[in-house]
């Protein structure tokens, strides 16, 4: 497993990863690939490059992108402040499980220190499994709704 930079003329993948990122509870059918073109939805991959905050990991196998994390500042689900980069983050399906989530975003938080963020936020829907490798990559809960988390990690002081 490899884990690299994305290049920018492999940046259309983010539209893929971004669909595997819609989190789909255990027995309901996953929603159109046409969700995807919901303003909400398209904040966090059009223009990607360009914005302040935009970097993107990748896990490669055999040649092939399986996983992506990326970060940029928005005004999204996750959205803290105008200082601070939103985290997004997928595997393919028969990816996960394996530490890959973990290390991708390790190494996006090393990123990010060395940008000089102090912190990165994400939001995640409160059922997902991922909320255990949040909190194991150093996030905290810092606010709630009905349905999801927003969870903030401290960068700056930390040994990342």
């Amino acid at each position: 497993m490899k884990i690299r930079e994305l290049q920018p003329d492999e940046y259309e993948v983010l539209e893929d990863f971004l669909y595997e990122a819609i989190f789909v509870p255990e027995g309901v059918t996953p929603p159109s690939r046409e969700i995807l073109e919901k303003p909400e939805l398209r904040l966090y991959i059009d223009c990607f490059g360009f914005l302040e905050g935009d970097n993107c990991l990748v896990a490669e196998e055999d040649g092939k992108i399986v996983g992506a994390c990326w970060t940029r500042i928005m005004e999204d689900y996750g959205h803290v402040d105008n200082y601070t980069p939103s985290f997004a983050i997928s595997l393919y399906p028969e990816y996960r499980g394996r530490g890959i989530g973990t290390k991708l975003m390790t190494e996006m938080l090393k990123i990010l220190k060395k940008q000089g963020y102090e912190k990165a936020s994400l939001a995640v829907q409160k059922s997902n499994y991922a909320v255990k490798m949040y909190r194991k990559t150093g996030f905290e809960i810092v606010d709630e709704n009905e349905e999801e988390y927003i969870m903030v990690c401290g960068i700056q002081g930390t040994t990342t």
